[in-house]
């Protein structure tokens, strides 16, 4: 496949980033539960999971695979933020972390976020960003 038909098929590049967000933000969780804290270095793993993918993908270079780079990394940062603070959170009630997930509402998500992410937690995630933007291009 060159990169000249890889834009007859744009379902594929979302299929993968969307699978490589979805098994980023699983493994994230997993680092997180096993470990108890917000793991926030891995949003350059998500990063790196981005690029990786936008490469394999095919996605002609320049500002348009940089920008899907950081897409795919912000949702992914997003989605395991979300789902981290509600296992820690479920984890005190008994819940498991998609049953506290579907329950916690977006404000008092980020009340959590806020609460359990300090100054270097905050650097782990803009780092994660950053690389995505420049690993992607």
């Amino acid at each position: 496949m060159t990169a000249t038909t890889i834009s007859h098929r744009p379902w594929l590049t979302v299929l993968l980033l969307s699978l490589g967000i979805a098994g980023c933000a699983a493994l994230w969780v997993l680092v997180s539960m096993a470990t108890g804290r917000v793991s926030s270095w891995m949003s350059v793993v998500a990063a790196l999971d981005a690029a990786l993918l936008l490469r394999m993908a095919q996605v002609r270079p320049g500002a348009g695979r940089a920008f899907w780079g950081v897409v795919a990394t912000v949702a992914c940062i997003a989605l395991s933020l979300w789902v981290v603070v509600a296992g820690l959170l479920g984890r005190m009630l008994g819940l498991t972390p998609w049953e506290a997930a579907t329950r916690m509402g977006s404000y008092h998500a980020w009340t959590l976020v806020q609460t359990t992410h300090g100054a270097a937690d905050a650097a782990w995630l803009v780092a994660g960003v950053v690389i995505a933007a420049v690993l992607s291009r």
